[in-house]
């Protein structure tokens, strides 16, 4: 039997829950926080910001949402669903550099029923694949193995997108995109 040795999953084990509490709709309450590697998000642009999934399916897995509040896609303008694809094609680039994977899934769970957690707010899944990233732990023990912590996911991100034209990042903000 292989074993995984994963030390910093410690902490994860024994939060008591508090630090992750939330009031209010989690997409309008991280992006205000002051610190952004805490918050986990990691660019922005006027309208649209990344933030890295707490919970992903793989490393890389991030989240492109507008700032707006609204769970619906027809109801952003013009200038807001420019952004926010602008802002998808920055994130697949830097996903690409920082991570080097086969594939990107992009997709949205648009109402009720559609599988989403946060169904009031919407939000455009990135998911970095892999050739062979697919096991058997989800299928016979209802487990995701995650190979790499969010902070070094959040780090190697945000290199990536500092380095895109267009970028600046302030130390513990999240990176400024503007075209």
């Amino acid at each position: 039997m292989d074993q995984v040795f994963a030390p910093w999953r410690i902490e994860w084990v024994e939060r008591d829950g508090s630090e992750t509490e939330i009031d209010g709709c989690p997409f309008c309450v991280l992006p205000e926080r002051d610190d952004a590697r805490e918050a986990l998000v990691v660019a922005e642009s006027d309208r649209t910001f990344v933030l890295l999934n707490n919970y992903p399916y793989n490393p890389g897995h991030v989240m492109v949402i507008p700032k707006r509040h609204t769970g619906e896609y027809t109801d952003l303008g013009e200038a807001a669903l420019t952004d926010h694809a602008r802002l998808k094609q920055r994130t697949m680039t830097a996903l690409e550099a920082a991570f080097d994977p086969d594939g990107l899934n992009l997709g949205l769970n648009l109402g009720d029923a559609s599988g989403g957690s946060v169904d009031g707010h919407l939000h455009t899944h990135v998911v970095p694949r892999w050739g062979g990233d697919t096991n058997f732990m989800p299928v016979c023990s209802d487990t995701k193995v995650i190979v790499q912590a969010l902070e070094e996911s959040y780090d190697q991100l945000r290199a990536a997108f500092a380095d895109q034209p267009g970028t600046r990042c302030p130390e513990g903000s999240a990176v400024l995109v503007s075209d």
